[in-house]
């Protein structure tokens, strides 16, 4: 691995460092129908105090979105995703503390979002949703999160077939930064995810948690998002309200297996359990 490169995220005027400490990055939602927590802060100033909230329980970072990923979700346009955003990162972005991110697919969304403050890209499509999108993060200068899904939200768990999941998601991992890289992305303004809960089942999700070690070939930090995912539910029977504890454990595995950044509903919790799980890992 490259030591030298993976140690930080280069984020528009922004250097994150990713070597020192697992970094924890705290999930706002501002949607009507995210799995988790969808609804609970489409209010601005509701959405500013989690985001305090989160900062003060230790989060390193936010990410925002304005649009529901979860298997089955409908799209929406452009235009009501910038609606949905646009009071809630005025409210926030200047006030931030932390380096914002922002989940979306679209680049006139990232571009606005851009502009209120956020400085990383956090797009689940790995740049292949919207063409225009590598241009504007190569442009800006903003971090990027590449994450690996097959089809779309509303069709991905039909895509969940894979010779070696874990292989399979390396190699798509490695050719999109390769085409980011092409675009005139370089590659300190990368982060890797493998997209857990998109495009894969229970069986595939455990498998790459069990693997996540292999993605440290790539030569750049790994982001995880495992919190309250339905393979949790699957696995202990809980409801979404009810898989902290699940929540738990599959984060200790993603540190364990080198991931550096863990995207989280539950900041205050989660963070005790990297800080426990990094000690392990150091130990």
């Amino acid at each position: 691995m490259d030591e030298i490169h993976s140690a930080y995220l280069q984020a528009c005027h922004v250097r994150i460092p990713c070597s020192r400490h697992v970094l924890v990055m705290g999930i706002l939602n501002v949607t009507p129908d995210s799995f988790s927590d969808g609804g609970h802060f489409l209010d601005p100033q509701r959405a500013l105090a989690h985001v305090e909230r989160m900062v003060s329980e230790g989060a390193d970072l936010v990410d925002i979105g304005a649009e529901s990923t979860r298997p089955g979700s409908q799209p929406i346009d452009e235009q009501e995703e910038i609606r949905r955003l646009k009071p809630v990162m005025e409210a926030i972005g200047k006030r931030a503390t932390v380096p914002l991110s922002i989940d979306t697919r679209k680049a006139g969304v990232a571009e606005r979002a851009i502009d209120w403050g956020a400085v990383i890209i956090n797009d689940i499509s790995a740049l292949e949703h919207d063409s225009r999108m590598g241009g504007v993060v190569a442009r800006t200068k903003a971090g990027l999160v590449l994450m690996h899904m097959r089809g779309t939200p509303q069709t991905m768990q039909q895509h969940c077939q894979y010779d070696n999941v874990v292989e399979d998601v390396r190699d798509y991992l490695g050719s999109r930064m390769d085409h980011a890289e092409e675009i005139g992305i370089t590659r300190e303004h990368m982060l890797i995810d493998p997209g857990i809960g998109f495009a894969k089942n229970e069986q595939q999700n455990l498998s790459l948690l069990k693997g996540l070690g292999s993605l440290q070939q790539l030569g750049r930090p790994v982001l995880i998002g495992v919190s309250n995912k339905s393979f949790i539910g699957t696995v202990t029977g809980q409801p979404v309200a009810q898989r902290i504890m699940g929540t738990a454990a599959a984060v200790a595995a993603a540190v364990l297996g080198g991931a550096r950044i863990i995207r989280v509903h539950d900041v205050g919790s989660i963070r005790e359990v990297v800080r426990m799980s990094e000690a392990i890992a150091q130990a």
